[in-house]
């Protein structure tokens, strides 16, 4: 075994993440209680990377497995390269559906690294490098941190500020069968948009946070957005279908991230979960959850 580095086996757990809730859009994100654990361990030669749950069998089994190749590069940031490294992933979050699989994944490659390293990674530095990798910092912040996040790019980097949700808040994610990538979603943007779109979607996304962190009450005009996702309708119609029937039956409830699962963001006492699957339609998987609070966490 090579010196320096923890005798392993640590334990990484990550949980998913919806961003944009909405207005918000490439800047809020909500971390939820539905994870992905990643046992690592550095070897004597070789990377091999053992995947159950979401995935299994149709991603990379070697160093270009994302956890991997995350934990890869984020050695050569410490400067030090173990001569081996063995990865075991349980997934839970599903993949291409805008729960930020991809950001905890790389979360948990960086976690992973900096423990078998023994290396002090401040959180605000592993957003920074997360975010480089990931190329935005809205899901892989609130996968940090936990709660809510507002993420942006500052000159040196992605930064952050979290956010505590109120404790009544239970999203329920609405997970569609078939699988969206984010590159065709983001394509179907445009390049400018209307003034009054956009200053109707700053004013939702201050008033979004008003909701979140203080009176829940506001969530369904705080979720309005008119800045990205009619765009993506001929990418995900049946999700945005859904979304335009469950506001109009009062429920708040957004596109999560690229789509196509649909979040809903309601108070807790509101027996509402079955009546959500109904106004939704068919085609959709309910998953009842909880905000985390504690954002991604390393054990030995």
């Amino acid at each position: 075994m090579a010196d320096g580095f923890r005798p392993g086996p640590v334990r990484v757990r990550v949980p998913a993440t919806s961003a944009n809730l909405g207005p918000g859009f490439d800047t809020l994100g909500l971390a939820l209680a539905y994870h992905d654990e990643v046992a690592a361990r550095v070897t004597d030669a070789g990377v091999r990377v053992t995947v159950t749950g979401e995935g299994a069998g149709s991603v990379p089994d070697d160093e270009t497995h994302l956890v991997a190749a995350t934990a890869l590069a984020t050695f050569d940031r410490l400067g030090t390269r173990p001569p081996g490294l063995e990865l075991r992933c349980t997934n839970r979050i599903p993949h291409a559906r805008g729960l930020g699989s991809s950001s905890a994944a790389i979360v948990a490659g960086i976690l992973a690294a900096a423990a078998l390293a023994g290396a002090d990674v401040p959180t605000g530095t592993a957003l920074r490098w997360a975010a480089e990798i990931e190329d935005h910092p809205d899901n892989v912040a609130p996968c940090l941190y936990g709660g809510a996040t507002i993420a942006w790019t500052a000159p040196d980097g992605a930064t952050a500020v979290r956010l505590d949700p109120v404790d009544a808040l239970r999203p329920i994610a609405l997970v569609p069968g078939d699988r969206t990538l984010t590159e065709r979603a983001r394509g179907l943007l445009p390049d400018t948009v209307p003034h009054r779109d956009a200053a109707a979607t700053v004013a939702r996304a201050a008033l979004l946070v008003h909701a979140l962190t203080t009176d829940p009450a506001y969530l369904l005009a705080g979720t309005e957005d008119r800045l990205h996702q009619e765009y993506r309708r001929a990418a995900m119609p049946a999700s945005l279908a859904a979304i335009d029937r469950l506001r109009e039956a009062g429920v708040p409830a957004v596109l999560s991230g690229a789509g196509g699962t649909v979040l809903c963001l309601v108070s807790a006492g509101q027996d509402i979960d079955e009546r959500v699957a109904a106004v939704a339609g068919t085609g959709f998987a309910t998953l009842p959850l909880a905000v985390d609070r504690a954002g991604a966490r390393v054990s030995f």
